[in-house]
């Protein structure tokens, strides 16, 4: 076991180099750090004190206890589950595209440092495109694909059925509950149009403007989905 974890190791830090450099040439900031305990702090360096804090739906920061952190730091943070109504949440998720830092992972990322995140209602595609001053995002080395294509193809077959589920075992009120796709009955995408449908948006980053904007940790575990 020992050896079949430092051969994962060692794979994840050689083609970690090779994703930085080629997200370095799309001028992201990219780093590799080996596992969640380092990821934590490395994402936490990014963010000034007292500066304004949000994110979006990420298993990643929850599974890392990123967002524990951040509830524990002094920051301004606008959390959309404090909502008491669906109408507040909404009013959360807008002004959290005006944060100082914007917190996400990513769904898929190529190997030539095209990152890919698919979305329900936009909130998070939106604060990656444009709004917050800095988006860092977390991504685990598992979700490294070898091209956009591939990156995708995981986002929509992989990841989104996955998500689906999550999200109909919820217990959380305002937390969209798809009951009717495809991809819940059999757990295949159907490349559906359903009102359950959690692909609305699918947006690949293929550049970073301004320059840094985002910046991506990749990290040596798998995490998320």
């Amino acid at each position: 076991m020992q050896g079949k974890e430092n051969s994962i190791k060692a794979r994840n830090r050689l083609l970690a180099s090779k994703v930085i450099k080629n997200l370095q040439s799309r001028k992201f900031e990219a780093y590799y750090c080996d596992n969640a305990i380092e990821a934590v702090e490395k994402a936490l360096s990014f963010i000034p004190e007292h500066s304004s804090v949000s994110w979006g739906g990420s298993v990643t920061l929850e599974e890392i206890g990123l967002l524990n952190r951040v509830h524990q730091g002094s920051y301004m943070i606008t959390d959309r589950d404090k909502a008491q109504t669906m109408e507040e949440r909404y009013d959360l998720m807008r002004q959290s595209l005006l944060c100082d830092t914007y917190l996400t992972s990513f769904n898929a990322v190529s190997e030539d440092g095209i990152l890919v995140n698919i979305d329900s209602v936009g909130n998070r595609t939106a604060a990656i495109t444009f709004g917050p001053k800095s988006v860092i995002a977390v991504v685990g080395m598992n979700k490294v694909c070898k091209t956009a294509e591939d990156a995708v193809i995981r986002a929509r077959t992989y990841a989104a059925p996955i998500n689906v589920y999550r999200c109909s075992c919820s217990s959380n009120p305002f937390l969209h509950s798809p009951q009717k796709t495809p991809c819940l009955i059999n757990g295949a995408c159907g490349d559906c149009k359903t009102d359950d449908c959690i692909c609305s948006y699918i947006v690949q980053t293929r550049m970073c403007k301004p320059a840094g904007r985002i910046k991506v940790i990749l990290v040596g575990e798998s995490l998320g989905f």
